[in-house]
């Protein structure tokens, strides 16, 4: 079966990084998740088909409100996820980034289960490399996100917290 998933992966993935998904994602994916997240009671989404996906529930840097984001996320081998904000290579940075910079404390939903977290800002070149190494480990040319939007991709560790 991970021979299969790779297969559909290394298919898929090429097609993630064109101008047409990169323009119609970011509208159309949201509303998709949001709707099969309320059919399935928070165990289904869209995305976790094909890679780890996680929603992200954070407070609003500005308003203080709560705020939650449908994302793909890498497990790190010792218990917590890696997420990058790429943001289909916008050239700004995403909303949630900026929330977990103001508050890193947050919670995540995965696969109906919720569990918080702190979040901490991946800084370190080589802790960079290595988190980017996992991540297109996991979905191949991920990265690429970050050459195209012409900004430096913040990735956040998201730790598990009693």
């Amino acid at each position: 079966m991970t021979s299969l998933l790779q297969v559909v992966r290394s298919v898929v993935a090429p097609l993630t990084r064109t101008r047409v998904f990169r323009r119609i994602a970011p509208v159309a994916l949201p509303p998709v998740e949001r709707v099969l997240a309320r059919a399935s009671g928070g165990r289904l989404q869209l995305s976790a088909i094909l890679v780890p996906s996680l929603v992200l529930h954070t407070t609003g840097a500005r308003s203080g409100e709560p705020r939650s984001t449908y994302l793909m996320y890498t497990p790190d081998g010792h218990g917590r996820a890696i997420v990058a904000g790429t943001s289909f290579a916008r050239d700004r940075h995403p909303a949630w980034t900026y929330n977990l910079l103001a508050y890193p404390d947050a919670a995540i939903t995965v696969r109906g289960r919720d569990m918080r977290v702190r979040a901490s800002l991946v800084e370190d070149d080589d802790e960079r490399e290595a988190a980017w190494d996992l991540i297109q480990a996991q979905w191949p040319g991920y990265r690429a996100y970050e050459r195209e939007s012409g900004r430096v991709v913040r990735l956040f560790r998201l730790q598990p917290v009693a």
